[in-house]
């Protein structure tokens, strides 16, 4: 088969077929198309500035319709995008995350809120401000619940769910107990978090029992003091965050009895 030339001109004859037998074309003197025995067209410029001519099977050649300049100009008149956007510029980022939090905010671990309930816990005696209890933050009881079951476990112990019982229970209790007597109530994801943070002593006893028994004299004053020192934080931390601070022996009692069933855990 031979090869076939396209030819768009500007004058009379608008088709011509090139190696072909024939080929119409616009006769204005005879009022129509006429076909007859056509030369083949001369080889025009490929689109792009390539030659063409004769050659392989199937090969096509059209004339473009502005020059190779013009098509040069309107690509350099085009705007391209050279800003610092991209993988290896400096602008914004290319997966749009400007203006998102970290992810250790959204799954709500504030390590400065960790710190502060934790100092407050480990200092019975200081000030506890009320922004400390503002913020609801499980990640620290979750941890410490965690060391306390693995201290156990040390001494050959499985005691995870009762702990975990025990302090589901206590937190109902005392969220039920709080909401009755101040007037402002307290939600019951603060509720746990406080009692999870006060809990840091009870840790500290049971990671004693791993060294020393604790079935005797000894064991029984460091329990009581470990529960009384729970309680005492418990009670401060709740006193601070509903301005309870005159019923604050009211509030320590049920953190007493909470916080000594988890001393009988350690102990036996």
């Amino acid at each position: 088969m031979g090869d076939t030339t396209l030819n768009f001109g500007d004058g009379d004859g608008f088709y011509s077929g090139g190696d072909q037998q024939g080929g119409f074309y616009n006769d204005p003197n005879q009022g129509g198309f006429s076909q007859e025995p056509l030369q083949p067209a001369p080889a025009q410029p490929s689109y792009g500035g390539g030659g063409g001519g004769g050659g392989s099977y199937g090969k096509q050649t059209i004339t473009q319709p502005f020059g190779n300049d013009q098509f040069a100009g309107s690509m350099a008149a085009a705007p391209m995008n050279t800003g610092g956007g991209g993988f290896g510029g400096g602008g914004a980022d290319p997966f749009g995350d400007d203006g998102e939090p970290p992810l250790l905010e959204e799954l709500g671990i504030n390590f400065s809120q960790i710190q502060a309930k934790t100092l407050s816990v480990l200092h019975p005696f200081s000030k506890t401000e009320e922004s400390v209890m503002q913020e609801t933050d499980l990640a620290g009881p979750l941890v410490f619940c965690l060391m306390f079951g693995a201290t156990l476990l040390a001494t050959g112990r499985v005691q995870f769910g009762y702990i975990y019982g025990v302090a589901m229970v206590g937190c109902i209790g005392l969220y039920s107990i709080l909401n009755l007597m101040a007037p402002q109530g307290m939600t019951l994801g603060l509720t746990a978090s406080v009692l999870g943070y006060c809990l840091l002593p009870m840790v500290a006893l049971s990671a004693v029992g791993v060294v020393v028994s604790l079935k005797g004299t000894l064991g029984a004053v460091l329990s009581l003091c470990s529960a009384v020192w729970c309680s005492h934080s418990a009670s401060k931390m709740f006193a601070a965050g509903l301005a309870m601070h005159d019923q604050r022996a009211l509030v320590a009692y049920p953190c007493l009895l909470l916080y000594g069933v988890f001393a009988f855990i350690t102990v036996f």
